[in-house]
This record gives structure tokens, C-alpha cells and sequence, in this order.
């Protein structure tokens, strides 16, 4: 799989490092000239120098064999401008945008733009649930928001000692690991039960959330 991303600041850079490892092609499109050259000696991605919002330069990064376009700048005209210019080009599958100010993100959708991502909404969104959800060790908000991973320490005694699959999965969540008492995660099996005090994985539905928390750190009626 080929990306192209445009823009080399940390969440250009650091996307890139995360593709690389897992075995795919990146390009990234850089206009500043000295982070263009920095970021090339130290990235094993190819760094072009240009503006995105030039045919010229999107070609020459091979547009035309992208899989998959990410704009990720600081600058949302060049983010909206760039992936517009990239809808010319059918061999491209999926394209994601960076939104800096969310009033933005409608022009994104209506020329479309169907992922789009705001750093700042997320941590924001990510700081106040682990503040007003307190029982959580972490939280990872997946796909659109509409579901969760979370981590917990289970505390239901009723749940002590039972097998993890006769609780999981349902319709709404799924444990999708525990951890043993070296840490280690174990993905459940027929045999694998609830310990006191363990250490779980749940992806949920967003709605559920708070019910699912309390299934696994309260005392409540299983």
C-alpha cells in the first residue's frame, strides 16, 4: 500500500514512522525547505519538497499510485485544497484530512471529505473522560466516536473466578483481553476466568460505556 501525506510536522512525521513499521510505501510533501531536508535525513519515507495545493508537485510524488491521501498540515486551506485536488484521482481509496479549526470541518464534508480529524477535539474528548470517568485506566475513542477501548481493573466480586466468554462477547461489547499476574496479555479462551483485581480490555459501544464500566468495577446484579 502506497500513502502520501501531506505535511511534515509531528503528526506527519510520526504517522509516517507508524506506516513504515507496519511495511508500506510513504511519501510525505513538505513546502518548508529546511524541515523538508531535516525530515528527509531522518525518515525512510521519500520527502518531496513543493506545495500540495500544485498538480505539479502532487505528481510528482506519484499521486497516481496512492492508495491512500492524508493532508495533515497545520493549515486547513492547504489540508481542504490539497484533498480536494487528490478527488481527481479514482485510485485513491481513502482519504483523511486533518481539521485544525472545527468550523471547518463542513467545507471538508461537502466537497468529500468523509474522514476528517481533529487532533485537539480528540484530546480534548479523550482528557475529559478519563477526568469524569474515573474508574478507567485508559481509553482509546475508535472509528467516528461511536466506539471505545477501554482498560479497567475488575472489581465485581460476582464476576471472580468466571469464565470471561460467559460474560463475552455481546451485542454491545466484547472483552477482547485480560492480563495475568506478570502482566502479559492473554486473549480469552474457554478456560480463562475473571481474576480479582485483573487487568481487562473491553471494546464497547460508546453508548454503553458508562454501563459496561460499572458491569466490571461494581458490585452490580450480573
Amino acid at each position: 500500500m502506497y500513502v502520501i501525506i501531506v505535511g511534515a510536522g509531528r503528526v506527519g512525521v510520526n504517522l509516517s514512522k507508524s506506516l513504515i513499521r507496519e511495511g508500506l510505501s510513504v511519501t510525505i510533501v513538505e513546502s518548508d525547505p529546511a524541515i523538508s531536508k531535516e525530515v528527509a535525513e531522518d525518515s525512510e519515507a521519500m520527502v518531496i519538497n513543493g506545495d500540495a495545493s500544485s498538480v505539479k508537485v502532487l505528481e510528482d510524488a506519484d499521486i497516481s499510485d496512492a492508495d491512500v491521501f492524508v493532508a495533515a498540515t497545520g493549515d486547513d486551506k492547504v489540508n481542504l485544497f490539497s484533498s480536494v485536488l487528490s478527488l481527481n484521482y479514482p485510485n485513491i481509496t481513502k482519504r483523511i484530512a486533518r481539521v485544525n479549526d472545527l468550523e471547518h470541518e463542513t467545507a471538508f464534508k461537502n466537497v468529500g471529505i468523509d474522514i476528517t480529524v481533529s487532533p485537539e477535539a480528540s484530546v480534548a474528548t479523550y482528557l475529559e473522560r478519563l477526568i469524569t470517568r474515573p474508574k478507567i485506566a485508559d481509553l482509546i475513542v475508535l472509528g467516528r466516536g461511536s466506539t471505545e477501548m477501554l482498560e479497567l481493573r475488575l472489581e465485581n466480586k460476582k464476576l471472580f473466578g468466571k469464565p470471561v466468554l460467559d460474560y463475552s462477547p455481546t451485542e454491545n461489547y466484547i472483552v477482547c483481553a485480560v492480563y495475568d499476574d506478570d502482566g502479559e496479555l492473554v486473549i480469552p479462551q474457554k478456560d480463562t476466568l475473571f481474576e480479582k483485581n485483573q487487568k481487562i480490555s473491553v471494546i464497547t459501544k460508546s453508548d454503553y460505556l458508562k454501563e459496561v464500566t460499572k458491569k466490571f468495577t461494581e458490585n452490580s446484579i450480573i
